[in-house]
């Protein structure tokens, strides 16, 4: 017996619907407003509290589901939930810090690396048939690493949480078709938090989520794709992948961002720019909503991959990363490459 996913997504997507709208109104009165610059695409001051709401619903959803485990004693540790919970916690608070005083990237790298550790203190760790602490290694790079795609994906009107919702709705799906409720329920939260704020932040948005929600919701999808299990692979090599395509668009545009500032002597972390795969596809023509919803396609395409490659034999799931990282070679050479060479 447990609580449905329905139920949690419906919870978190009224909460965020409510929420997002007070924390708009209260954003001003404690100065966590954006302004314009010439490196960001919006004109006018917004506020950035919405990851508040982002953080509160699914938090909601968060304490349900403890509720539910400590009740009917549902195998999902609660140590790991709150492993989870905490961690992401953590960063949701050093991220609304940063929307109002600008800290270092230090100082964020340092929590991120803190709620990693947390998050292997509490049970949460990549298990691949590998040395343990090689599987220490892969875990702290793996939330650090998506923690910051996230965070990076955020450069245009409902991107960042449009993306966060299709992955977490992937995951949720990938959970209840190999039986792992309340995994399913923790995705369910975060697509119904995420839809509840797209509302208000699609373009033109009136909103931003700001730092404090995309490390929050970075750090929780890394979260789910390491609790991600699948009972029926014949190896846990079988499966390594399905959380890499599920997020494989954030991955894509980092991954583009990183090798693009390193060829022109940038540092990759810290120094902005337009130079994100949604900036790329407006200079071919396509308008701000265009180039997101796009990104939306070229996410839902990653989680139909990732569930062919769950649900398919071993040799058609390398059959499909393999040409899904092809794709991804090919998108590198096409917006950084080419375009560089077409420029010169």
């Amino acid at each position: 017996m447990g609580i449905s996913p329905v139920i949690i997504f419906v919870s978190a997507l009224v909460f965020a619907l409510v929420g997002t709208p007070l924390a708009r109104k209260l954003a001003p009165r404690l100065g966590i407003i954006d302004q314009p610059s010439a490196r960001k695409l919006h004109t006018q001051p917004t506020p950035l509290m919405g990851g508040a709401a982002i953080y509160a619903g699914v938090a909601l959803a968060l304490l349900l589901t403890a509720v539910v485990g400590m009740q009917f004693g549902d195998p999902f540790r609660l140590s790991e939930l709150a492993g989870i919970l905490v961690g992401a916690s953590i960063l949701a608070l050093i991220g609304l810090w940063d929307d109002r005083v600008s800290l270092s990237a230090g100082i964020k790298l340092l929590a991120q690396l803190g709620a990693a550790i947390l998050l292997i203190i509490s049970g949460v760790h990549v298990q691949l048939p590998l040395p343990y602490a090689l599987n220490l290694v892969i875990t702290v790079v793996w939330v650090v690493g998506i923690t910051n795609a996230i965070n990076l994906l955020d450069n245009m009107d409902g991107l960042s949480g449009g993306i966060s919702a299709i992955a977490a709705a992937f995951f949720a799906l990938l959970a209840a078709m190999n039986g792992q409720v309340l995994v399913g329920v923790l995705a369910a939260a975060v697509t119904g938090a995420c839809l509840g704020f797209l509302v208000y932040n699609f373009n033109p948005a009136s909103i931003f989520m700001g730092d404090a929600g995309t490390l929050f919701l970075g750090f929780v999808l890394a979260g789910l794709g390491i609790k991600l299990r699948f009972p029926q692979a014949p190896t846990p090599w079988a499966t390594w992948m399905v959380p890499v395509l599920v997020l494989g668009l954030p991955i894509f545009d980092t991954t583009l961002v990183f090798i693009s500032r390193l060829r022109r002597g940038l540092n990759p972390l810290t120094t902005p720019g337009k130079d994100h795969t949604s900036h790329r596809l407006t200079h071919y023509g396509l308008s701000h909503r265009e180039a997101v919803l796009v990104l939306y396609l070229g996410a839902c395409l990653c989680g139909f991959a990732a569930i062919y490659a769950a649900e398919t034999p071993m040799l058609d799931s390398n059959f499909i990363t393999g040409a899904m990282l092809l794709l991804g070679a090919w998108g590198l050479w096409r917006l950084e490459f080419r375009q560089t060479t077409n420029k010169e």
